[in-house]
């Protein structure tokens, strides 16, 4: 039997100050990597075209943000579009890079926030592309919440384009192959991720219900903690965050075992 809505709310709200009061400040994620994943199921649930799921995606964004910031969240990693899904139908890539522009537009309202691009900006429209970094080059000072925008992302696509920067750099320098290959360490590949200067992601958070991180930060998630969650994005409310802080909270990290 499903509840009336005004209960729910209400059960909500208990639930919500419930969950509060089991977060230990010092056990909260300062990164936390998002997968919105479900845009689409959940359009075709509600008889709607997808671009109506992707703007309901984009919309939860906004409110997701908030709370990262009630609960003094750092940094945030979301990932918006992988490069395996460029190959999507033109009209739903071009519908949904326009709410995508969208959204850095709502973004950019917020002063204290830095925007930082994540993926191969080549592969996207010229517009975006060029809003994405305008819009990076604008907040760089800002001391807020960082929010990386993964756009045309793809996890191995990363790491090669970070070898192939510091074969670049390092032939610049005048170094053999040879003697690159032969000192090469695993900073020299973290220095050149597109999330340089940034910690690893704590938590790592899906949508869905899909138990599969889909090339989603492959490098610097050796050592995250992962959540599922069966909600789709669109559905996906605070007390389901609360819930994965809580999950998180209780865990015993361990690193290299």
């Amino acid at each position: 039997m499903k509840l009336p809505r005004v209960v729910y709310r209400f059960y909500e709200r208990r639930l919500g100050r419930f969950l509060v009061n089991e977060l230990p400040p010092d056990k909260l994620p300062q990164h936390i990597g998002m997968m919105v994943d479900g845009n689409r199921r959940w359009a075709k649930l509600a008889g709607a075209p997808t671009s109506h799921g992707h703007q309901a995606g984009a919309d939860n964004i906004l409110q997701f943000l908030d709370w990262c910031e009630d609960f003094g969240i750092r940094a945030v990693t979301l990932y918006m579009l992988s490069t395996d899904n460029m190959n999507r139908s033109a009209e739903e890539l071009s519908q949904l890079m326009g709410i995508i522009a969208n959204l850095l537009d709502r973004l950019a309202e917020n002063p204290t926030r830095r925007i930082h691009p994540v993926g191969a900006l080549e592969l996207l429209p010229e517009y975006l592309s060029t809003k994405l970094t305008g819009l990076a080059e604008r907040t760089r000072g800002c001391g807020g919440l960082v929010v990386n925008m993964a756009v045309g992302y793809g996890g191995r696509r990363e790491i090669v384009d970070a070898i192939r920067e510091h074969l670049r750099t390092e032939a610049a320098a005048g170094r053999s192959i040879e003697e690159v290959a032969d000192e090469l360490e695993i900073d020299d590949i973290s220095r050149f991720l597109y999330t340089r200067g940034q910690p690893d992601p704590d938590l790592v958070i899906r949508t869905s219900g899909e138990q599969r991180l889909s090339g989603f930060m492959t490098w610097q998630s050796a050592y995250s903690e992962f959540y599922f969650c069966e909600a789709l994005w669109p559905d996906f409310r605070k007390v389901d965050f609360l819930r994965a802080l809580r999950d998180y909270a209780r865990r015993q990290r361990r690193f290299g075992s």
